[in-house]
């Protein structure tokens, strides 16, 4: 079946979606290769919204694997954390999570691998920041940099880390990093055997696909991560075809317009992209 948001040109999907005013970034790169197959605007530095939560994913398994850290061990659900910012502590907005089952564990204790998956699947707020909590920012910046991901990009607080945020301390990401971020994955540079096909494991049950997955045709293997807030929707992927490496394909918008006609034009934009690239 064709994918439903196919659309004559990728430069007719871009400016669809940005509008006079916003931005829009698009790599792609495919493993093995040094160079992207695709880069539009690779190097603009985008609020991260929930993408955050992909390199925060690996730092927990890689963790794992070195004996660091133990999935099945139980953590107490709480709403109050330390900022990035020494001296202050934050808490969390429940009405700002997309993940209510977090929220109704609040005092009780929750196994960590429900928290690593709520996270990602569901794109957990208060699960990300508990899961935070126990991997520690200096590991998340170790996996962007096993990544060769660019100084532009920043995982250096947490959700609703409003006390870092006005301290200039906040989550910066770009395309081309985050595409390098995925395929690194694949290639097994950021972590052994089991961790990778754990991280994989847990992108490819990602609740929300009206982004890249659905722009993709059937047949092909989509993980995928999504962020949104207020004038921003980002889809990164690591999609797996026939006859084909991994791939990684990142599309980051800040844009006007309302938040379904951003995802609309994730998920043409990344139709456009994949007829460039096995047509």
């Amino acid at each position: 079946m064709d994918p439903p948001y196919a659309v004559s040109s990728l430069s007719a999907a871009i400016e669809a979606v940005r509008g006079t005013e916003g931005t829009v970034s698009v790599v792609v790169r495919v493993a093995g290769e040094d160079a992207p197959r695709l880069s539009i605007d690779p190097d603009a530095r985008h609020y991260s919204a929930s993408i955050m939560k992909l390199p925060i994913l690996v730092a927990a398994h890689r963790l794992v694997e070195r004996g660091a850290l133990d999935l099945g061990r139980a953590v107490t659900v709480h709403n109050d954390f330390a900022s990035q910012s020494p001296g202050h502590r934050f808490s969390l907005d429940p009405d700002e999570d997309s993940d209510p089952d977090t929220w109704a564990a609040l005092g009780t204790d929750v196994p960590l691998v429900d928290l690593v998956h709520r996270m990602v699947t569901v794109s957990g707020n208060l699960a990300t920041d508990l899961v935070l909590d126990e991997v520690g920012v200096p590991e998340v910046a170790a996996v962007l940099a096993d990544a060769r991901c660019s100084r532009r990009t920043t995982i250096v607080r947490g959700i609703e880390d409003y006390p870092a945020r006005d301290a200039g301390i906040d989550n910066v990401i770009t395309a081309d990093d985050m595409a390098r971020l995925v395929v690194a994955l694949a290639e097994g540079r950021l972590a052994g055997p089991d961790g990778t096909a754990a991280c994989e494991a847990t992108l490819r049950a990602q609740q929300y696909r009206d982004g890249i997955p659905a722009g993709l045709p059937d047949g092909v293997e989509v993980g995928n991560k999504t962020g949104w807030i207020s004038g921003v929707n980002h889809d990164v992927a690591l999609v797996r075809a026939p006859g084909l490496p991994p791939v990684g394909l990142a599309v980051l918008v800040s844009a006007p317009g309302s938040e379904d006609e951003r995802q609309a034009g994730i998920a043409r934009i990344a139709a456009a992209v994949w007829a460039e690239l096995v047509g």
